[in-house]
Order: C-alpha cells, then sequence, then structure tokens
C-alpha cells in the first residue's frame, strides 16, 4: 500500500480506517496452506544459532582481555601465608581473578569473576597493590579490592626535609613495629651496598642513604622489610629526578651527590624563593670565602637549634669554621630544592635573611655584608 509523501488529513482517517479493517479480516479461507516442516526446521536452526551464539559470547567474557594464562592454581595459598598481588590500572574482574588464581588465593578466575559479577561489584575494584593472606574468603577479598590498596597495607608519609634518622622512626611507627628504625638505619646505613642497583649512588661512596630517602607516601605490606623499604624510597627519587638536568651543578664541579648535599641545606634554610637561596650558595662557594655560613648544618649535628657557639665551633658539619659542603646531605629534600640547585637564580646576592610570621617566611636579599647588617637591624 503506498502513502502520499504528503497526505491530507482526510486521507490518514480513510487509510486508518482501511488498515483496521483488513486487520480484522478473516483471510485464513483464502491462503493457501503451508507445510510445517520448513518451520520446525527453522526453529531449530535458530536455537542453534543462539546456542552457539551465547557459548561465544560467554566464552569472551571470561577470556577477553585476560593474561594469556588459565588463572588456574596448582593448590591454595595455607592459611596464613602472605600473598602480594598488583592490580594493574584497566585491570576488569576477569584479569584481576587470573592474578588471584595464580597466586592461590582463589580456586579459579572464573569463580572469582563470576562472583564479581553476582555482586555486581566490576567497576568498584581499585587497582594498585595488596597483600593478602591465605584463606581469606572470595566475598573478603573482593570487599578489600572494592576498599583499595589501603586496606591491606600500611600508609608511610615521609615529609620533606626529615633526616634519616626521623625517617627511619617514620617506619617503625607505620608499621607498628613489623620494621624496626634500627633494620631500616642498617638497611640505608651504607651507599656503596646499593650502588650497583643504582649507579648514580657511585658517587655518595660508603656514607649513608642520608639526603635520598625521597619524601613521599608510600604503601607498605606484610611482605615488605626494611631493605624493600629503603627500595621503594630510592626507585622514587630516582623517578622524580628522572626530568632534572645536573650539567650546571657538574659545570661548577658538584657531583649528584654534592648536589643533593646543597639542595638539603636549601630545603631547611628557605621553603619560598629556594633558587635565589641556591644561587647565594653557588656565589658563595665561587668566592674567595667559601663558607656555606649555614646555621642548619650544626643543627642537624646537635639534633636541635644551635646556639652562636655552636655554629662557631671547630666541628665537621660548621660551615662557619669549613669551607665547601658538610660531610653528608643534612636531610631528604624535596624535588623543589634539587632543581633549585640544579636550575639556582644567576644574581650577585651573597647574603640572606629570613622572618616567620606564623606560616608565612619572608626572605630578603642583599649584595654586600653592610646591605645585609642593615636588613636585619630593619627586620629583626
Amino acid at each position: 500500500m503506498t502513502y502520499s509523501s504528503r497526505p491530507t488529513h482526510a486521507a490518514r482517517v480513510a487509510h486508518a480506517k482501511g488498515d483496521r479493517q483488513f486487520r480484522t479480516y478473516d483471510t485464513s479461507y483464502i491462503r493457501p496452506k503451508k507445510s510445517k516442516a520448513p518451520v520446525i526446521v527453522g526453529i531449530l536452526l535458530a536455537l542453534v544459532v543462539v546456542i552457539a551464539a551465547g557459548a561465544a559470547v560467554w566464552n569472551f567474557i571470561l577470556n577477553n582481555d585476560a593474561p594469556a594464562t588459565s588463572g588456574e592454581v596448582v593448590g591454595p595459598l595455607p592459611e596464613g601465608q602472605t600473598a602480594v598481588v598488583s592490580i594493574p590500572q584497566g585491570a576488569d574482574g576477569m584479569a584481576i581473578g587470573v592474578l588471584l588464581a595464580e597466586a592461590g588465593l582463589v580456586p579459579s578466575s572464573q569463580d572469582f569473576y563470576m562472583r564479581v559479577i553476582e555482586l555486581e561489584a566490576d567497576s568498584a575494584l581499585y587497582p594498585g597493590t595488596y597483600s593478602f593472606v591465605g584463606g581469606t574468603t572470595l566475598d573478603e577479598i573482593i570487599a578489600i579490592l572494592g576498599e583499595g590498596p589501603a586496606a591491606t597495607g600500611m600508609m608511610l608519609t615521609v615529609p620533606e626535609g626529615r633526616t634519616r634518622e626521623a625517617t627511619a622512626a617514620l617506619v617503625e611507627q607505620a608499621t607498628e613495629g613489623a620494621i624496626s628504625a634500627q633494620q631500616f638505619l642498617d638497611a640505608s646505613a651504607d651507599a656503596s651496598a646499593w650502588a650497583g642497583e643504582f649507579s648514580w649512588l657511585a658517587s655518595a661512596g660508603s656514607n649513608s642513604l642520608e639526603g635520598f630517602l625521597f619524601p613521599k607516601t608510600y604503601l607498605i605490606t606484610a611482605a615488605d622489610d626494611a631493605n624493600s623499604v629503603v627500595r621503594m624510597m630510592l626507585n622514587q627519587f630516582a623517578a622524580e629526578t628522572a626530568s632534572l638536568s645536573f650539567k650546571y651543578a657538574e659545570s661548577q664541579g658538584l657531583s649528584i651527590y654534592d648536589v643533593v648535599n646543597l639542595a638539603s641545606i636549601v630545603e631547611r634554610e628557605s621553603f619560598v624563593e629556594r633558587s635565589l637561596v641556591a644561587g647565594v650558595f653557588y656565589n658563595r662557594l665561587a668566592s674567595d670565602r667559601p663558607y656555606l655560613e649555614s646555621d642548619a648544618t650544626t643543627a642537624y649535628e646537635v639534633g636541635a637549634e644551635p646556639t652562636a657557639e655552636q655554629v662557631h665551633a671547630n666541628t665537621p658539619y660548621s660551615t662557619y669554621s669549613n669551607p665547601g659542603l658538610p660531610p653528608t646531605p643534612i636531610c631528604s629534600p624535596s624535588l623543589s630544592s634539587l632543581r633549585a640547585v640544579c636550575e639556582p637564580a644567576d644574581t650577585d646576592y651573597m647574603f640572606f635573611f629570613t622572618t616567620t610570621d606564623g606560616e608565612n617566611m619572608n626572605i630578603y636579599f642583599s649584595e654586600t655584608y653592610a646591605e645585609h647588617q642593615a636588613v636585619i637591624a630593619k627586620h629583626s
């Protein structure tokens, strides 16, 4: 039946009436008889196609995006024993199931995935590193994955400017004694023990890793020991400093160890105008009187705010009595301080004076000692 592309209202009414009459008209008596065999065969063929398609879809769900392993395990992880599993970003429920099965935490990847589907949790599983204990049920594992990595690990936060000793205390506190401060100090006592793994530590010699324990927040699992925590921090240092160029520092005769050393002093002296502060120290080192004259180095040595007598005493970390850099870094510098030493401001400043007002710091720079004294008199 052909309709006009632009029917009138009357035409639409007539067509609608004709359609109703046609649908109610019994035409069974004038229709030719058809055999039922083709219909039955067609239904059977359709069922075969549906079953095959369903099997293909289920097979795709079970195997798509999964690693090229079966996800089956040789045997379950014994109760009380731990397994660390790293879930990559973007992994779906099936891929996670494969990793868990290979660790002996679930009977099979399919069992895990089907339970995830039942709980409608496939989109609520967080990536990250987890430490699971043998005997944990499917539902418990799924619940933990839904809370995130912190559910199975301990969070260690190392603020910028902390010493190795202070960092060791934080490690012991974060792990509730599982890793003692002394164990951490022992693992970080000799940089040469790590130089084979981290070649840029060669210039540190047999000094401790003071300065290289990068300030950051870390997840520590039950499987970690003092060495693995130190390795985390060294890996973080490598990642954070990968974008830095040490060419300028090297042109001034500084090694990577020297850069960290100077950056640690910048870190303790100021949290504002760091590149200017670094520039002042470079100017002092290049002058005919190469004394850094930093109270912070003596504070590191005595473990407290130093007196005037202490900063001028003839001790290894007194940068008033000894020219050049102190024997070692004095803390773990931030990336900002490391960048300041790699990219210092080019000025003629030789002095700076800082004042603090609550959380605010003001810093004043001078080229001559007379100007410096005037600034001190004005702002003290």
